[in-house]
């Protein structure tokens, strides 16, 4: 028994050691880092305010049914569950398709509730517009699509949103068996 402790006990100090770097620290595969090395300044709130347009048919669609849900006979069938769309949406400034284009909306949502029109949102926002151009912002959430006002997620982004976190609060302006256009606000909290 002795020899056992021994040899583990040396086994121990071994591995210690050669997991010690030169400067003394432990070797990892990760590292505390601080903001100011990456040139990161005081973190800012930044508002946007953009229509989202979801085509699921006629001209122009901008999304797709990729995935069908139960069939119509089924009790569930009424919430859409299980169906699930990709969707390649275009942002603009106003309500208006033909108002000015500040980006899209690239991803999926599914219909994720049996009972109510309940959405799982994953979408990635990219702007090619303005200071934010090639910066993206991602979501993923809930939407409750028949409430008044919703709010989701801002989990990540990229470009000048590194690091970001905030929500979007999505509005329907117009629904028709066409075309969904939402209004949104985002705000986000990003260096």
């Amino acid at each position: 028994m002795a020899g056992a402790v021994s040899r583990f006990t040396i086994f121990y100090i071994l591995f210690f050691y050669l997991n010690i770097a030169a400067d003394g620290t432990p070797n990892s595969f990760s590292k505390v880092q601080t903001p100011a090395k990456f040139g990161f300044k005081k973190e800012k709130l930044s508002h946007l305010h953009f229509y989202f347009h979801d085509t699921i048919s006629g001209h122009n669609i901008s999304s797709i049914r990729i995935i069908s849900g139960p069939s119509k006979k089924s009790s569930v069938s009424k919430s859409g569950f299980g169906n699930v769309y990709m969707s390649d949406d275009p942002l603009t400034e106003g309500p208006d398709i033909r108002s000015k284009l500040v980006g899209r909306a690239q991803g999926m949502y599914a219909y994720a509730s049996q009972n109510e029109l309940g959405l799982l949102m994953v979408l990635n926002f990219a702007f090619m517009e303005g200071k934010y151009n090639g910066s993206t912002l991602s979501m993923l959430g809930r939407n409750m699509a028949l409430s008044e006002v919703r709010e989701m997620p801002v989990v990540g982004g990229s470009g000048l949103f590194r690091f970001a976190r905030g929500y979007f609060q999505a509005k329907t302006h117009t629904f028709n068996r066409e075309t969904a256009v939402v209004e949104y606000n985002v705000y986000v909290l990003h260096y």
